[in-house]
């Protein structure tokens, strides 16, 4: 039975996705991905009756194009699991085992993702930790509480001498439940504030994959103005974040003077958020219907100097840090990714693209003002700790010039509009390119026109294991560089 072939922020009647066979729904998404798409989204929906749906969302990159459906089958009931053919199912077949009950049978790993690890509910099932056995074989755990002002997670080595061969990463100590508080109270104003929540390091990537949802599901789209200052915020959240990023890197390998002027760089560009909304990252700014501050001719002038001058700066500082000797020797074959293990597993967002795999939602699933202009995802081979930092700088460069285009284009006219009522039965995926990568909201509504899923993943979900596989054989010391060059949310994994 064919799948339903949509687009991005496309709504669509419940009704008209296709509810397959379980044994036909899974051999369909084994053969879809092993001829070239994608896993998005893949999750379960508890149903008013003794029922349970499995829906699954798969990406064709190359054709801008979803394709949807869906399995029922009894609460409690078991499936044949999708993992042992498609390994970038793991941890999606792990998390509906732990929410809906559904076992994936034969799944190589069902372990927790978010319960029985921080010990708070004592019917949840325990975790349980990789063992390596042999003599000369110790363990290292790091976490779940560290030294700096971050959030809980814990990482388990299992090392002969400095060598690393296998890192456990587990998260999940926080509980918060957001999805569920998305259902709970479905006040616009609340949910957008939660939305912003999701990962504080990525407020407009996750909010605007919140309003395009609300506004498809609404049936409104928000004026070009608007659309135009959201992809001006946007890029401004990538900018910062990637050149805090370079700050952090050139620290982990004592390069005192990168993480100070790339650390330096971003204070000037978050504070440019600021001055448009007058949060640093954004709060406040995005709403349904457009956005809720607009930029007037001197915060024009005033963004495209600072435009000018982060892109001088840029240029001069990452051509010191990326011919630097001392540098690149830490950088270059550390942490290394195949293309090969990135697909797999499904790596998305710069370290995916880091690794050979040219996958950028502006470019192959545009949205808002992006569809009238070109986003180009660039990508790189090596899939080290260089790559992963080099890309960063290419696209504080790309981010700068869309900025830039999109601030001396701003239109004339409102920057909001009113919106209508959700409209009931209905189904849509709401893609955005994070800074991170991909991140994918997905809809459900009832016949009331309430939401009744709401499903979030943060690139992160997509990539922490990544960063478990690029230290393997890697010397300890070089776990640090590593998970900077991800820098992955805690709070995006732990929902």
């Amino acid at each position: 039975m064919k799948w339903l072939k949509i687009i991005n922020v496309q709504p669509v009647a419940l009704a008209d996705i296709p509810l397959i066979d379980i044994h036909d729904f899974r051999a369909g998404m084994i053969h879809r991905m092993h001829s070239g798409l994608r896993l998005v989204q893949f999750f379960a929906h508890p149903q008013e009756d003794t029922t349970v749906t499995l829906f699954a969302v798969l990406a064709d990159d190359g054709q801008a194009s979803l394709y949807v459906a869906g399995a029922k089958v009894a609460r409690g009931a078991d499936y044949p699991a999708v993992t042992p053919n498609v390994p970038a199912a793991h941890v999606f077949e792990r998390e509906i085992y732990e929410q809906s009950g559904l076992l994936p049978q034969g799944h190589p790993w069902l372990k927790p993702v978010r319960k029985g690890i921080a010990g708070i509910d004592p019917s949840e099932m325990p975790y349980e930790f990789f063992r390596m056995n042999g003599d000369e074989v110790h363990e290292v755990g790091v976490g779940p509480i560290h030294a700096g002002v971050i959030e809980p997670g814990h990482f388990r080595f299992s090392c002969t001498g400095e060598t690393v061969h296998h890192l456990e990463i587990e998260l999940g100590f926080q509980h918060r439940g957001l999805e569920a508080l998305m259902i709970r109270n479905q006040h616009p104003l609340y949910q957008m504030k939660l939305a912003e929540t999701i990962a504080g390091d990525t407020v407009i990537g996750h909010g605007t994959a919140f309003v395009n949802a609300m506004e498809a599901l609404g049936g409104v789209r928000c004026p070009r103005r608007a659309e135009q200052i959201r992809v001006i915020a946007l890029e401004l959240e990538r900018v910062g974040v990637h050149l805090g990023d370079l700050s952090a890197l050139s620290g982990d390998v004592a390069y005192l003077t990168g993480q100070s002027v790339f650390g330096a760089m971003r204070t000037q560009a978050i504070n440019t958020s600021m001055v448009i909304s007058g949060s640093r990252f954004g709060r406040g700014l995005l709403t349904p219907g457009g956005v809720r501050f607009d930029i007037s001719g001197a915060m024009k002038r005033d963004i495209l100097s600072t435009v000018d001058e982060l892109q001088d700066k840029t240029e001069l500082a990452a051509e010191v840090l990326f011919t630097s000797s001392s540098v690149l020797s830490r950088f270059e074959r550390t942490g290394i990714i195949s293309e090969a293990t990135a697909r797999n597993i499904g790596l998305v967002g710069p370290a995916g693209r880091a690794s050979g795999i040219p996958i950028d939602v502006r470019a192959d699933f545009p949205f808002g003002a992006y569809a009238s202009f070109p986003v180009h995802a660039f990508s790189l081979k090596s899939g080290d700790v260089f790559a992963r930092a080099y890309l960063r700088y290419v696209e504080i460069i790309q981010s700068l010039r869309i900025i830039r285009e999109q601030v001396e284009t701003l239109g004339d006219g409102p920057v909001s509009v009113n919106t209508g009522p959700i409209k009931g039965g209905q189904f849509v995926v709401s893609l955005c390119e994070g800074w991170r990568g991909e991140i994918a909201h997905t809809v459900i509504t009832g016949r009331d026109g309430r939401c009744a899923r709401y499903k979030i993943k943060d690139p992160s979900f997509n990539n922490w294991f990544g960063l478990a596989l690029a230290v393997r054989m890697e010397g300890i010391s070089d776990f640090p560089l590593c998970n900077k060059s991800f820098n992955l949310s805690y709070c995006g994994f732990d929902l």
